[in-house]
């Protein structure tokens, strides 16, 4: 295993990583004033960004930071199941027994947000990922199961994360209910040729490297096939060690880098 082979602790570039080691690109120091704007106003807030691009982290990092006594927060993607089992899992998830009526969800999911709110102090944290795939009369919805009090409270946040067309749905005309409600927008996008070089760095030093692995092209040849999206600089540095190791490579160059891409169909 490479690990052994390059004196490392663990692999560098998995995602299983503590929120405290994430590297602190423009982009996410930046979405995470954002976030900590949200929370402090609440609300609706939309997150978007290429595939890879680091937004579920972003937003895992948000929720970790989030304290339990205050904050009570609540994942789902709108890929998961049906529409219904959406509304049933946001009930779940406020401790509710999920009702089978589309009308009498609505009332369980908004008497159990303001409970939490008014009685308990706590603000629930909707996070909604994959929202590019809602469709408009979902989007229409969203915008009625989230008004209280005849529009003049936000006892919750409510984060909608997707592809960057999810901004596009929200920009035409029927769904205009919605969007002037939105009260944070962020497009996170891929890191720089700088950042990536850093990025490398960080995770390696993350992992015990004590020495320089990548060459300077080889880093240029990862940030050329990743276009700076952070999941493929992983899988992409991940693949070249590997195959570094099989070469006996004591450094990666930007030949072995490129063997891996095509190995990897990257």
């Amino acid at each position: 295993m490479f690990k052994s082979f390059y004196s490392l602790s663990r692999n560098p570039f998995l995602k299983e990583i503590d929120t405290n080691d994430l590297f602190p690109s423009d982009n996410f120091k930046e979405v995470k004033a954002r976030l900590d704007y949200l929370k402090k106003i609440r609300g609706i807030g939309v997150l978007v960004g290429e595939p890879g691009s680091g937004k579920t982290t972003s937003l895992r990092s948000f929720a970790h930071s989030l304290n339990p006594s205050l904050f009570k927060v609540i994942y789902f993607p709108l890929s998961t199941g049906t529409v219904m089992d959406f509304y049933r899992g946001l009930a779940s998830g406020l401790g509710e027994q999920p009702s089978f009526r589309k009308v009498e969800l609505f009332q369980q999911i908004q008497h159990a947000v303001l409970s939490f709110y008014h009685d308990q102090k706590i603000t629930p944290v909707f996070i909604l990922d994959e929202m590019q795939l809602a469709t408009n009369k979902f989007l229409n919805d969203l915008s009625i199961l989230f008004n209280f009090s005849m529009d003049s409270e936000n006892p919750f946040i409510l984060i909608l994360a997707g592809l960057p067309y999810l901004m596009d749905k929200l920009s035409l005309n029927q769904n205009q209910s919605l969007a002037q409600r939105i009260v944070m927008r962020y497009y996170l996008t891929p890191l720089n040729k700088d950042e990536i070089n850093k990025y490398i760095k960080h995770q390696l030093e993350l992992a015990g490297a004590n020495h320089p692995i990548f060459t300077p092209q080889a880093i240029e040849a990862i940030a050329l096939r990743s276009r700076g999206l952070p999941r493929l600089i992983n899988n992409l540095a991940t693949n070249s060690l590997l195959m570094g190791c099989q070469l006996k490579a004591e450094a990666i160059n930007e030949e072995i880098v490129f063997k891996a891409c095509e190995e990897a169909g990257l």
